[in-house]
C-alpha cells in the first residue's frame, strides 16, 4: 500500500516538473525562423560553397596543391609570347568531390583570398554538371557551369545567394 502511494506521489511530481519546465517557455520569445520568407545567417566560420575572385588570383596553384579531393583545377593565363603571366585563364570546382575542408582557403596567399568559403547553405544541383563551376574572365562569384548539351557556359538556375557580396577572411 506503501508501495502505490509513493509511485503516485512520484509519478505527479515528475508531471508538475514537466508543466512547470512548460510554462517557463510558454511566455519566453519564439524562436522559430520562417523559412523560406526569413533566412538564417551563418556564423562567421561556416563553410559554405566556395566563390572565386578571378581579379585577385595570381595562379600560385596552392589551392590546387593543398586540396585532398582533388577537386580544382586551374589554368594559367598567357601573354602574346605564349609565356605564363600570374593571372587565371580559366579555374574549376567539382562540388561533387569538395569535402568542404578549406585547406584551399588557408592555403591562398593573396590578401583579400581569392577563394573563399561563403555564408551560402543554399546550393542548388539539378544535374551533374552543375556541380562543376567554373570561373573565367567577367563570371561571377558564384561560377558558371558548363552545359555539355548546348557546349556553353549557362548561369545555375535556382540558385539563392544569402547575401550579395559574400564577406571574405583574411
Amino acid at each position: 500500500m506503501i508501495n502505490y502511494f509513493s509511485r503516485i506521489a512520484n509519478n505527479t511530481k515528475a508531471i508538475l516538473q514537466g508543466h512547470w519546465i512548460t510554462l517557463k517557455y510558454m511566455f519566453k520569445p519564439a524562436v522559430t525562423i520562417h523559412y523560406p520568407d526569413e533566412k538564417l545567417v551563418p556564423f562567421e566560420k561556416f563553410r559554405g560553397a566556395l566563390l572565386f575572385d578571378q581579379n585577385v588570383c595570381i595562379s600560385c596553384n596552392l589551392c590546387v596543391k593543398a586540396c585532398p579531393s582533388n577537386c580544382i583545377q586551374l589554368e594559367n593565363a598567357k601573354n602574346e609570347t605564349g609565356k605564363k603571366i600570374a593571372k587565371v585563364e580559366w579555374y574549376s570546382i567539382d562540388f561533387g568531390k569538395c569535402n568542404f575542408c578549406r585547406l584551399c582557403e588557408e592555403a591562398c596567399p593573396t590578401k583579400p583570398k581569392s577563394v573563399w568559403h561563403s555564408l551560402d547553405y543554399e546550393v542548388i544541383f539539378v544535374k551533374r554538371d552543375e556541380m562543376v563551376r567554373c570561373w573565367k574572365k567577367d563570371f561571377p562569384f558564384v561560377g558558371r557551369y558548363w552545359d555539355r548539351l548546348t557546349q556553353s557556359f549557362k548561369e545555375a538556375e535556382g540558385q539563392v545567394n544569402i547575401h550579395d557580396v559574400q564577406p571574405r577572411r583574411s
